[in-house]
């Protein structure tokens, strides 16, 4: 039963750190222009690649350790394993907040718009937040480990996200400014940090494990398997934030609030993989580990059905009102109307695969993983410096096009080809058929005859919600979706028995 709920809380969590994330970038973009947005972002930009950083891939690890530990020795060693990832996590964290606070050159090359004293006092109130929000992705970790995602999805993904929007309202309406709206970002990571301490306390208590003696933590064993995951998860972080920066560094704070706009866009046109990732992992995992290899390769044929029949006819929809979709954030914002087309189109390739690299991880191959998200995030950043300076987010926009493409095509050929994961059969074909042909025959005209305007958007929508989703149900068989809600079912009768 907890794993079937664990997978629906992270599909709720999910959606709304997607939605209030969207609509925070709307709050600032309109509060400050895209110039003072670019400066806030490129602060969560450093902020948010350097605490995934510098928790060093120690949350991964406490999930696998904590729950092997209490399955083999009821715990007796979860204080110790704390104590072992926490520290250097919360030393790291420290040190690059002190390298960060005192090093004014690194703050007017990242915001070389800004006065150099305003730059410096953005940069050092991101660097003051750094340690707290390190720890508590940490020790969140660790609750995940003691077999609940309720911390997480509570602290993480709505939590967080609530309070900034709360905060940032009442900012942008009386003293929009960007050091008084970066603030409202950051200081929810107190009460994050807060949360998430009292969180693994309960957990604790509850499974008995802050009782125990303790054994000495395996300290080679824990980072051998953290290391490489830290690493990818630099990669993954780093993907979305870097053209931020680079934009930030090389071109202007205009361009980089633009290109933060397009890529919020971007992520909830993803939405609904990222949610059924969250379902289908765990499974995936456990169907592999009982050597159900057949069920699992089935479980991700008709998840990839799924997200390729719901996922691209929202792509398609930004892709044909791109301008009208960016005007949400304010004046301006059109001019990146052919970068939101050129990273849809590469979005579609990665809806296509599905959760193809979950299905690396879960099978155990995390270093081809590292190995394909490393490849994409360097051929990422070698195409950014190349065409940023020049190209400004359309530069920008195309790198991250690239490393998509790349990374999804190369994790689908090795799932596909040394795992035996094939996703192309009729219900997918019918998929694609109903998904991107279907909606494409219905939006394009509405584009072409009314423009890309706010009513051609709405007859757009219109038509395909009438069309589709009669369609979609004539097929339902076909394209399996009694059988995908009746995985998820059966996870909770298999937990329970």
């Amino acid at each position: 039963m907890a794993t079937a709920r664990g997978g629906w809380w992270g599909i709720l969590g999910a959606g709304t750190n997607a939605v209030l994330g969207f609509a925070l970038v709307v709050l600032v973009t309109r509060a400050v222009g895209a110039q003072g947005a670019g400066a806030v972002f490129t602060g969560v930009a450093v902020f948010t690649i350097l605490s995934n950083t510098c928790k060093l891939g120690a949350d991964t690890g406490l999930v696998r350790f904590v729950s092997r530990g209490l399955a083999t020795d009821g715990g007796r060693g979860v204080g110790a394993l704390l104590r072992a990832a926490v520290v250097p996590c919360a030393v790291a964290s420290t040190a690059s907040a002190v390298l960060l606070y005192t090093s004014p050159l690194l703050a007017t090359s990242l915001l070389p718009a800004l006065p150099p004293g305003e730059a410096l006092a953005l940069i050092q109130l991101f660097a003051l937040f750094l340690p707290p929000a390190t720890v508590s992705l940490v020790l969140l970790g660790a609750t995940q480990g003691h077999g609940t995602v309720l911390p997480f999805v509570g602290v993480e993904q709505i939590g967080k996200p609530v309070l900034r929007v709360l905060l940032a309202v009442p900012i942008a309406i009386l003293t929009p400014g960007v050091l008084e709206l970066s603030a409202a970002w950051l200081a929810p990571s107190l009460a994050g940090a807060v949360a998430a301490w009292v969180a693994l306390r309960r957990c604790r208590v509850t499974h008995g494990s802050a009782q125990r003696p303790e054994d000495p933590p395996p300290w080679r064993e824990f980072w051998s398997f953290a290391g490489p995951r830290a690493i990818s998860s630099i990669f993954d972080i780093c993907a979305v934030w870097v053209g931020v920066i680079l934009l930030s560094a090389l071109a202007t704070s205009e361009e980089a609030g633009v290109y933060t706009a397009i890529g919020r866009i971007v992520t909830a046109g993803t939405l609904l993989q990222l949610a059924i990732r969250l379902a289908v992992a765990p499974e995936i995992s456990r169907l592999l580990a009982v050597g159900a290899i057949h069920q699992a390769r089935g479980l991700h044929r008709i998840s990839t059905r799924w997200i390729v029949l719901f996922s691209w006819p929202l792509l398609v929809l930004l892709a044909c009102f791109p301008g009208t979709v960016l005007s949400v954030f304010g004046t301006g914002f059109d001019r990146g109307a052919d970068a939101l087309l050129v990273l849809c189109a590469a979005s579609v390739v990665n809806i296509s695969v599905g959760n193809a690299q979950t299905v690396l991880l879960m099978a155990g191959r995390s270093a081809w993983h590292l190995a394909v998200t490393g490849a994409a995030f360097t051929a990422q950043v070698v195409i950014g410096l190349l065409l940023v300076p020049r190209w400004g987010v359309m530069g920008a926009a195309i790198s991250w096009a690239v490393a998509i493409v790349l990374e999804n095509l190369v994790a689908a050929a090795l799932v596909r080809d040394r795992l035996g994961f094939r996703t192309v059969d009729r219900g997918y074909r019918l998929a694609v058929v109903l998904g991107l042909c279907l909606t494409a025959v219905l939006v394009i005209p509405a584009r072409v005859f009314m423009g890309d305007t706010v009513s051609g958007l709405a007859a757009g929508i219109s038509l395909l919600i009438c069309v589709f989703s009669v369609s979609s149900w004539r097929y339902r068989r076909t394209l399996g979706i009694n059988d995908f809600v009746g995985v998820l079912r059966s996870r909770v009768t298999v937990r329970s028995a």
